[in-house]
């Protein structure tokens, strides 16, 4: 059975789709207290930002490479001004200040991989030094309200591209996400035929999706799945990333498999997640199509500690894989970004993935880098984040120590700065 031949849905976020995005969104209610009732009206709002000095830290540029000590980072609505040697810089009188006298100040850190459900895991993304992200999908496009309570209190939640719901063959209750989606409920193998994955890409466009998830293997965090199974072929994923790319976006796409992550890079996705068994000629073609690697370390390392021994085995056996896989990435050139795949209501320190990056060979730099300016290249962001740089957005952490001896500091920030506002 195919998806019946019905018009696509409305080329427009309709209020239905925000309303429901954002009564799912759990506690958003909560976080901004002065936001009017669903019936009503939306009144303009200013988004809140920040005026700020951070002054006597020692400034990274994860670009350059360069340190400069005895530092002065000026913020003015949110946005950089200037940064640089106090002695060369301008401060302007009257702003707010915020000592970073035996600290490194960095850019704001970038997730390129987490699943963001509620405004409580939205503040804790941040408050954690992820200023900005990218959605692996939500079940009920829950990113996409998080995406606009970025906007309106960036405060409360990172910088976000969302993925609305996830392109998989078995939506689950993800076919109640949306009236549109309701018809694929009645299909017998599911989400397959090139019909119904056009319909779930077009639904995540009309919603506003940013980018588009899909996957080729099962999952390694459910013990009754096998992680190298295909669930998609060529030729499928291919009609994915035709339809996104038609709607003028990229796919991330879930890969395990050799045979997978092949499939998946050849259909032309814009970065492979996971990638365990991913293969050094995949690898080649990877870096010859600018395909990002995105290893989500922290989620394979996190199996170990599992309950579960299969879990627990899997975690165990993929980490060394993985972590080669990454090594092999980083000398053939493949643009790696860091992604924690955080999700069910634990956010992991996106410092955390740095750290493995670190761990699988990287230099300290070049372990940055995968949280910073080459993750904001992948999020279409280069221009806006990553660097602590005149005309960049005004989002910052300053950790108690040398990331360049010791990544691990970027685990725990001292203090997080977004869009000029200290948390």
């Amino acid at each position: 059975m195919c998806v019946e031949s019905v018009p696509p849905p409305p080329s427009r976020v309709t209020r239905r789709g925000v309303l429901a995005g954002a009564a799912a969104l759990a506690g958003t209610a909560a976080a901004l207290s002065a936001a009017p009732r669903a019936a009503a009206a939306p009144a303009p709002t200013a988004h809140r930002t920040g005026d700020l000095v951070v002054e006597g830290g020692t400034l990274l540029d994860p670009a350059t490479g360069h340190v400069t000590e005895d530092a002065v980072v000026v913020i003015r609505g949110g946005v950089v001004r200037a940064a640089g040697a106090r002695s060369r810089t301008d401060v302007p009188e009257g702003l707010a200040r915020l000592d970073a006298h035996g600290s490194w100040v960095l850019p704001g850190l970038v997730d390129a991989h987490i699943h963001l459900n509620t405004a409580t895991e939205a503040r804790d993304a941040v408050r954690q030094g992820a200023t900005s992200a990218r959605s692996g999908s939500t079940n009920f496009y829950q990113d996409i309200a998080v995406r606009e309570l970025a906007r309106q209190a960036p405060e409360q939640a990172p910088r976000l591209r969302a993925a609305g719901v996830f392109v998989t063959p078995d939506l689950g209750d993800t076919v109640l996400a949306d009236p549109d989606l309701t018809p694929l409920a009645r299909l017998k193998d599911g989400v397959r035929s090139a019909e119904a994955l056009r319909r779930v890409v077009q639904v995540n466009l009309v919603r506003g999706a940013d980018v588009i998830k899909t996957r080729v293997n099962e999952r390694a965090g459910l013990p009754e799945q096998d992680p190298l199974t295909q669930v998609y072929s060529y030729e499928q994923l291919s009609e994915v990333v035709a339809a996104a790319r038609r709607g003028g976006k990229g796919v991330l796409c879930h890969s395990y498999s050799e045979r997978g992550c092949d499939d998946a890079v050849r259909a032309g996705i814009r970065s492979l997640e996971h990638g365990v068994f991913v293969g050094e000629r995949t690898l080649h073609d990877m870096r010859r199509r600018g395909t990002y690697f995105t290893p989500t370390l922290t989620a394979i390392a996190s199996l170990i500690d599992e309950s579960d021994p299969v879990l627990a085995e899997r975690g165990r056996a993929y980490l060394p894989v993985l972590k080669e896989a990454v090594r092999t990435a980083h000398e053939l050139g493949v643009p790696l970004a860091a992604g924690t795949d955080s999700s069910g209501g634990e956010i992991a320190p996106i410092g955390r993935e740095v750290e493995l990056m670190r761990a699988a060979g990287l230099s300290a730099l070049d372990a940055i880098r995968t949280a910073t300016t080459q993750a904001a290249r992948l999020l279409g962001l280069e221009r806006t984040v990553g660097r602590p740089a005149r005309g960049f957005a005004g989002d910052l952490i300053v950790v108690d120590g040398d990331p360049l001896s010791d990544v691990s500091v970027l685990k725990k920030p001292h203090c997080v700065v977004r869009a000029g506002l200290p948390l």
